[in-house]
């Protein structure tokens, strides 16, 4: 669900799928591995990192010079450069990045597609086969050091938890009355309409509802919630009840200063589960929990004073507050 703030509170300030836990006093990552190791898979990381955008500069740059190089039909520049902007978009995030693993990862299924180009291309008559297969044997070492690296990173990097519960305060003003809003937002089944990451809410009996949600490579995540608190025209309070998503919330309707309009406030607790089945639900969470709150409420104002969301404005899939 979304809203806007003042103040805007979110907590923790940090997202804590990307807090990783503080190394151990002496020095080791806690499996295993001792501090000096994993600087050098660092260190081996990077290297890669830039080898990628030297590769993917090359690449984007003089694509039929490229081609010719590694012997390969230079009539197809686009699809090199396109190969060359992909290298050059793992090295970035090998470099930048505090989990550099996942790019790592991302460049071996790279290696893969460039192997696969590379054994069809032997076959062409235009190729020189010397080229192709000296090409073929350097792109096999560069995967086996990717891989060889993001399994290392992999093993060591510190699993994903959550440090506990995170609350979202948000307030937006809205040019209709009170009781407009709150008969709007009091039928649950208005709300996939403004929160496009839901896919649809059921209502079971006057407090119970059943909330469908998208989730990430076409999943979905199920959950019933019941509302706790219902203060005509004023307030309406809920909390699940079962599913993945544990998760609480209120929406307050304050008539703004001389009647005009409404103050609409929101406010969100959730407490997904920790580990990696958190890390998945939390994805359903999208960018930041306070930016998609807003994001929800500032289209619920949009729905509310002009009756629909501009197109070019909807909410990108996956986000969960219900």
């Amino acid at each position: 669900m979304a809203s806007t703030a003042a103040p805007t509170q979110v907590s923790p300030e940090v997202n804590p799928l990307e807090a990783s836990a503080p190394r151990p006093a002496n020095g080791s990552l806690g499996n295993g591995f001792a501090g000096d190791q994993h600087d050098a898979e660092k260190g081996l990381a990077g290297a890669l990192g830039w080898f990628g955008i030297g590769l993917g500069l090359a690449e984007a740059v003089a694509p039929r010079g490229f081609a010719r190089l590694i012997g390969v039909n230079d009539d197809n520049p686009l699809l090199i450069r396109l190969l060359g902007l992909r290298e050059i978009a793992s090295g970035l995030g090998i470099l930048t990045q505090r989990r550099p693993a996942r790019w790592l990862w991302a460049r071996v299924a790279g290696d893969a597609m460039d192997l696969s180009l590379l054994g069809a291309a032997i076959t062409s008559p235009k190729a020189n086969a010397a080229k192709v297969a000296a090409a073929t044997v350097a792109v096999l070492g560069v995967t086996a050091l990717d891989a060889y690296c993001g399994h290392q990173l992999s093993s060591s990097e510190e699993p994903v938890t959550w440090t506990g519960p995170i609350h979202v305060t948000k307030t937006m003003s809205i040019n209709r009355t009170p009781e407009e809003l709150y008969q709007f937002w009091r039928n649950f089944e208005n709300l996939p309409r403004f929160m496009t990451y839901l896919e649809s809410v059921r209502r079971i009996d006057d407090k119970r509802s059943h909330w469908v949600a998208k989730a990430p490579a076409d999943a979905r995540v199920e959950w019933d919630a019941e509302i706790t608190e219902d203060t005509p025209n004023e307030k309406i309070a809920w909390r699940t009840v079962g599913g993945s998503v544990e998760h609480s919330g209120a929406v307050h309707f304050r008539r703004g200063s001389s009647n005009r309009g409404t103050v609409v406030r929101v406010e969100i607790v959730y407490s997904p589960p920790a580990g990696r089945i958190g890390a998945g639900i939390a994805k359903l969470f999208g960018r930041e929990p306070g930016q998609e709150v807003q994001e929800d409420l500032r289209h619920f104002k949009q729905v509310m004073e002009t009756g629909e969301i501009p197109a070019n404005q909807g909410l990108p899939q996956g986000r969960c507050v219900g």
